[in-house]
Formats: structure tokens, sequence, C-alpha cells
């Protein structure tokens, strides 16, 4: 029997172990917190931090896996990219490329020799910024670490900075323009560079405005915005040589204008895969994990319109709290709801503490449209409603 080491233990990537198990593969899975969902269900768990390279060598020595698949964080990616390289197992691309897709500053200028568009990019504190800007960490992700900084000024910038600094693990920030916009999300499948199949996610913030936690297929995105960035990605993958597999982009539309935010190739988190899954029929998961183990993304399954008018919500509060209930106050269809906290747990702000996820049906376009309004401006429930600690 094939096997494979799973590198992530998130709650996350529980699809991506059972797409892998469907096609009989052995599966280990490695992380450093015994509490993850994976860790406490799956018996072959190995308790290990793999963004040590050296351990992660290790156990892979040991177990012998034919096959490594990353989860869904950036570590996870380059942890099995690095350990790739020495080894050829199938799936993922170079060290130097996936520095390349994960570090903010870099992939910034590999995106604007491709002509993809970017937001503009100060060198500060050589460069004075004009108007607002954003300040974040180049390798850190779910909006840690993230200041929006209105007035610039030599303090405000230097505190922002001082905080994107402590958030990246390599110490490192950038200052980019703040475009105001709607927040986009676009998964593509390549084979060869070319898109094979994709989604695109419109994606909302209720309670961290740097962190998605309200999103739908998007519905009605201009298709001219569709073709730009269809060709940018393919232009990219060209340029940079990427493998076959996903490459899940970010991207802002404000008026005319669309930039790119963020690219990774690992799966999103939060379980992205399962939102395009129910809403569109499609094996996310497997579609992912299928270059890993040398397999072609299969795509004769349904095309990406939506089949279901499902919205995806991660529940989370905006400050400390223990959870004690929640209190819905409008009604919904629960197509699937995934617990992450009990009651007593102490919560911690977005995006560290997640209650939940939860997967809300509805009967048409307008009507998953006024959901993730009425959700994104917190009318659907409440947490701990009237306590001292209550948050949403």
């Amino acid at each position: 029997m094939p096997s494979a080491l799973l590198v992530d233990t998130n709650f996350s990537s529980w699809p991506i172990l059972q797409a892998l198990e469907a096609q009989g593969i052995d599966v280990h899975v490695v992380g450093a917190n015994p509490t993850d969902a994976l860790a406490k269900a799956h018996a072959r768990y190995h308790v290990l931090d793999y963004s040590d390279a050296g351990a992660l060598g290790r156990l892979a020595d040991h177990l012998n896996p034919d096959y490594l698949v990353p989860g869904c964080n950036d570590r996870s990616y380059a942890a099995c990219a690095a350990l790739a390289r020495e080894t050829g197992r199938p799936g993922l691309d170079s060290p130097d490329t996936t520095d390349t897709i994960n570090h903010k500053a870099l992939f910034r200028a590999a995106a604007a020799r491709h002509g993809l568009a970017i937001p503009r990019v100060w060198d500060w504190p050589r460069e004075q910024p004009e108007g607002a800007v954003i300040v974040k960490p180049v390798d850190a992700f779910s909006g840690k670490g993230v200041t929006l900084v209105q007035e610039v000024g030599s303090a405000s910038l230097r505190a922002a900075a001082e905080r994107a600094v402590a958030a990246s693990p390599s110490g490192q920030c950038i200052v980019e323009e703040f475009v105001e916009g709607q927040m986009y999300s676009h998964s593509a499948f390549l084979e060869r560079g070319r898109i094979v199949q994709d989604f695109w996610v419109i994606e909302h913030s209720s309670v961290n405005p740097f962190v998605v936690d309200t999103s739908h297929l998007a519905l009605d995105l201009d298709p001219a915005v569709q073709a730009e960035l269809r060709a940018g990605v393919e232009r990219l993958s060209a340029g940079l040589g990427l493998v076959d597999g996903l490459l899940h982009t970010q991207f802002i539309v404000a008026g005319r204008r669309h930039v790119i935010v963020e690219a990774t190739r690992r799966c999103p988190g939060d379980l992205y895969s399962q939102l395009v899954q129910l809403s569109a029929g499609f094996d996310y998961p497997a579609a992912y994990a299928a270059p890993f183990i040398g397999c072609r993304i299969d795509c004769t399954q349904p095309k990406p319109e939506a089949q279901r008018f499902i919205m995806r919500h991660t529940l989370t509060g905006n400050q400390f709290m223990r959870l004690q209930h929640l209190q819905f106050d409008a009604s919904v269809r629960i197509a699937r709801w995934v617990p992450l906290a009990a009651s007593g747990d102490l919560l911690r702000p977005s995006p560290l503490g997640r209650i939940a996820i939860l997967f809300a049906e509805a009967d048409s376009r307008e009507d998953l449209s006024r959901l993730a309004a009425q959700t994104t401006a917190r009318r659907l429930f409440q947490v701990n409603p009237g306590g001292p600690h209550a948050a949403h």
C-alpha cells in the first residue's frame, strides 16, 4: 500500500486526509499541537514541529513515505518543498519558488514582472508614503501583525512596522498602498501552466478587518476581471515554472481597478475546500491532493457554477472571553456545523480563537447575498449575549 505524510494536523486538513485515504493511501500526520483535530483523531499521528527541517527529515527517513502532502498553512508547504528537493517526491515547487510565492515582497516583485496588477509598494523608510497604507509581515498569514495606517507619520508607521516585524518569522515587513474595495479569492488548478478548473469566491470580514470570516461563491464577478486574472495567473505560472496543482490568490476589486494582494500554493484554511465542494459539487480536496500523489487533477467533475447557495462563516470574537453559548437572532438553515470550541473554553480574539465553522444554505443568489450581509453586519447571532465578555 502506498503511504503519505500529511504535514499539518489542523481541522482544515481533515478533508485532505480523507481524499488521500479514498485513494487507498496509508496516511501519517505530523504537527506540534496534540490538541489539533487530526492529532486527536488519527492513529498515525507524530508529534513534531515540522518547521524544524532536521526533525522532519529524520521522521521522513524513518517512515519513508511515498508522498509528502502539505496541509493548510504556508509553513507546511515550505517544509514539504524543502524536503522534496532532497528526496524527489512529486507535486512541490522548489524552495526558491516557494519563497517567491509566500514572501509578500518577493511575490509582488514577481507579479509585477509578469504583468499582474499589485498595490504600490513603498521602500520605507527611504521613501515617504502618500495616503493610507497597509503594513504587513512579509511571511505571516491570517491577518497577524497587519495594521492600516490612515494618517501617515513617522511615529505611526514605526509603530505599525514594529508590530509587523514582531509577527514575522523572518523579522521583515512591507509597506504598501491601501486599496479599499471588495475582496475576492481565486482558486485555480493548473496543469502544465494552464488553468484546468477554477473558482471565484467573494470574501467579507465581520470582526477583524484583516481576516476573512464570511464567504460564498462569487456569482456576479465581472467576466473581464476573470479573464484578465486568469491570463495573469497563467503568465505567472509559466514565468515561475510552477508545478501542477493549486494556485490560490486573493485580490481586491476597487471600481474598474483590481489588484492581487496574496498568493499561496497550499490549501486555504477554515475549510475553504468544503465551501467549494458543498456549493459546486467539486471534490476540491481530491483535486488539491492529486499532484502530490502523482495523479492528474480530475476535471470531469461538475463545473464551478453554484449548484447550492452556501455561505461559510467562521465564528470568532473580538476580545478574550470564556465561551458560554450562542444566541441566534435569525433563522438559518445549517448545511454543516463544525465545532471548534466547547463551553468554558477561553477564546482569544480573531484570528487566533475560533468557535465553529458554519455552512448555511440559502434558496437563491439574492437570499445568499442577504444572508452574507446579515452575517457580516453581526445580526445573525450573538456570543454570550449580555455578558461582560460578549463578542461576535
